[in-house]
């Protein structure tokens, strides 16, 4: 069939392309033949009501890690079209989710009234914090505190021993802080992640399993997909993130994985959630990504798993049934 997407995404020379999911998702869709309109953020405004874009279109070229000349090719001028023009639309700007960032999904609902579809639903971006939408499944998380109170936080570092604090607005494992039993550093800690008593931050009994990395899992239109990308910490950390220096270890889900994640996916689906990615250690899950999940790339070079291929799949089948309505 023959449809459009658009990309909203951080700036596309800022990427590097061997692993980055949002370029995976350009090489599937050029690869079904789909217009490809690449779209930055601060390109989308509203006139007298309706959803607007600044964009052109784009190729890419998959390239080796060691290639990070000419993988992508402006095919057409900018121009200025309605944001519904685009078929669908995959909001995948990295966080925050700040001020602009919610105004940016207030402009794709307005595109998704007239008839684009949006991944992940822009709705379901306002209303669920990655770190937060886990209190949503209390039995599958860590004992967790969410809170700005300092006297609470420590509170929970002497039930618990060793902790995990964290702001509720980071990404790739910026600003985490482990803290020992003896509580060394806390007190400057919680100063910090809540800026003197005014900002919510998040409190979790540690994981010792981290050490057996902290794994994503993918689930794409409701599926549980059978590999995981397990990042583990590098010597001296706690931090399995790639981008705090972790390493990525592609292996199948366990039977626990599986049925974490199965507990998870009905509300996804319920709240047009497309794409997502668990972050799990041991058999808890930390984190609910859903703004722009990442480690495709690493998976797909062990075992062709077919992330990309389901989400397809299923938007095919969502501009299927569109187009019979």
């Amino acid at each position: 069939m023959t449809y459009s997407i658009g990309v909203i995404m951080d700036p596309i020379d800022s990427i590097t392309p061997y692993k980055d999911t949002s370029f995976a998702i350009m090489l599937e869709a050029q690869a079904r033949g789909a217009t490809i309109y690449y779209i930055e953020m601060a390109d989308m405004y509203i006139d007298q009501g309706k959803a607007m874009v600044i964009t052109q279109t784009i190729s890419v070229t998959d390239r080796a890690a060691d290639e990070t000349h000419d993988y992508y090719t402006f095919t057409s001028e900018k121009s200025s079209i309605p944001l519904s023009d685009i078929n669908v639309l995959f909001m995948r700007k990295d966080p925050p989710v700040d001020s602009e960032f919610i105004y940016a999904t207030h402009m794709l609902s307005l595109a998704e009234h007239e008839g684009s579809l949006i991944v992940n639903s822009p709705q379901a971006l306002r209303d669920f914090n990655e770190k937060l939408f886990t209190s949503y499944f209390p039995t599958l998380i860590p004992p967790t505190l969410v809170t700005r109170s300092a006297a609470l936080v420590k509170d929970f570092h002497k039930q618990h021993g060793t902790v995990i604090c964290k702001p509720l607005d980071g990404m790739g494992g910026a600003s985490i802080f482990k803290i020992d039993e003896s509580g060394s550093n806390l007190g400057v800690v919680i100063e910090t992640l809540t800026a003197q008593g005014s900002v919510q931050m998040m409190v979790q009994k540690f994981m010792p399993e981290i050490s057996e990395g902290d794994k994503r899992i993918h689930i794409v239109n409701g599926e549980v997909m059978p590999y995981a990308l397990a990042r583990l910490p590098t010597a001296g950390e706690t931090r399995g993130n790639l981008a705090a220096g972790g390493t990525g270890r592609p292996q199948p889900l366990t039977e626990s994985d599986f049925a974490i994640a199965k507990q998870i996916a009905p509300t996804l689906v319920e709240k047009g959630i497309f794409f997502c990615g668990l972050d799990v250690i041991g058999d808890k899950v930390t984190e609910i990504n859903i703004t722009s999940p990442t480690c495709v790339r690493e998976i797909e070079a062990k075992y062709n798993s077919g992330v990309l291929s389901k989400l397809f799949d299923g938007i095919e089948d969502k501009l299927n049934e569109t187009l019979n309505d």
